[in-house]
C-alpha cells in the first residue's frame, strides 16, 4: 500500500509518496515508515536485526520522532533524536536481541525560500535528482564507509560487505550520538528519496536514477520497490519519494 501527501511551504508545492514490502528473506518487516498527513515530515528507519529488538526499535524511534518534532529547527530536531535514544535504549533493558536502528527524516523548513532538513543516523539513506545528477545528500555511519573512504580495501573486499553492519551510529546506541543535520535547498523539479539499505543495497546508481526521473512519486515508489523484489528481495525495503514543484 502506497501512502500519499502534499504538502505547501517557502512558495513550493512537495508531492511525497511512500511505501515498503518485506522481501523474500524475512517474514517479518523490520523497516518502519511515517509519511504525515499534515506536516511537511517523512521518516524511515531500519531495525538492527531479525529480532523482537530490531522490531520494537524501530517502532519506538519513528513514534517519538514523529510525536517529538516540534518544527525543523536544529536544536528541537536534535531534541525528538535525544528522546528517542533514551526510549529504545530503556525498552532495550527489558529484552535479550540486539535493539536498535537507523533514523532518517525529512522536514520541511518554513519560510521565503523553500528548503528541508535531513536527520541522519546510520546507513538509510537520502538521495536528490536534479537536472538528471542523482547525487548522494548522506553520509552512512558504518565501518565499511570509513574504510571505502579513506582507502583501506575496494568496494568488491569481502570486508567492506561484512563492515556495512557494522554501525558506527544509532538510535540506541549506548553513547546517544549526535544526528548529522542537513539543510537542502528545494528548487522546481528537484526529485529526493530516503530509503533503508534494502533499497540502496539491491539497487544500481544507474536503477535509482533511471527510477527517479519517473512521475508522480506514487509510481516511483512502487518501481523502486517491484525492483528490489526482482532483484532478490534479500533485505526488507522501504522508500519515501518527493518531487518539488
Amino acid at each position: 500500500m502506497i501512502g500519499e501527501a502534499v504538502w505547501r511551504f517557502g512558495g513550493r508545492v512537495v508531492t511525497a509518496a511512500a511505501g515498503s514490502v518485506t522481501g523474500h528473506r524475512y517474514d517479518r518487516n523490520y523497516d518502519v515508515l511515517h509519511l504525515d498527513a499534515d506536516r511537511p515530515l517523512a521518516i524511515v528507519a531500519d531495525g538492527m536485526g531479525a529480532g523482537e529488538g530490531s522490531a520494537a526499535a524501530g517502532r519506538i524511534a519513528v513514534e517519538t520522532f514523529a510525536t517529538r518534532f516540534a518544527g525543523p529547527d536544529p536544536a528541537a530536531l536534535r531534541a525528538a533524536v535525544q528522546e528517542a535514544h533514551s526510549r529504545v535504549r530503556q525498552k532495550a533493558r527489558t529484552l535479550r536481541d540486539l535493539t536498535g536502528c537507523t533514523l532518517t527524516a525529512l522536514a520541511g523548513v518554513p519560510g521565503d525560500d523553500a528548503a528541508a532538513r535531513i536527520v541522519q543516523l546510520g546507513d538509510s539513506r537520502a538521495y536528490r535528482l536534479r537536472a538528471g545528477l542523482l547525487e548522494l545528500l548522506t553520509v552512512d555511519h558504518t565501518i565499511a564507509w570509513l574504510g571505502l573512504t579513506h582507502g583501506w580495501y575496494a568496494a568488491t573486499d569481502p570486508r567492506a560487505e561484512a563492515d556495512g553492519y557494522r554501525l558506527t551510529r544509532y538510535t540506541g546506541h549506548p553513547d546517544q550520538p549526535d544526528p548529522d543535520i542537513l539543510d537542502v535547498p528545494l528548487h522546481p523539479g528537484d526529485r529526493l528519496l530516503l530509503c533503508t539499505d534494502g533499497v540502496s543495497g539491491q539497487l544500481s546508481y544507474q536503477q535509482l536514477a533511471h527510477v527517479m526521473a519517473a512521475v508522480p512519486p506514487r509510481t516511483v515508489v512502487q518501481s523502486l520497490l517491484d525492483a528490489t523484489l526482482q532483484a532478490g528481495g534479500h533485505d526488507n525495503a522501504t522508500a519515501v519519494a518527493l518531487t518539488v514543484t
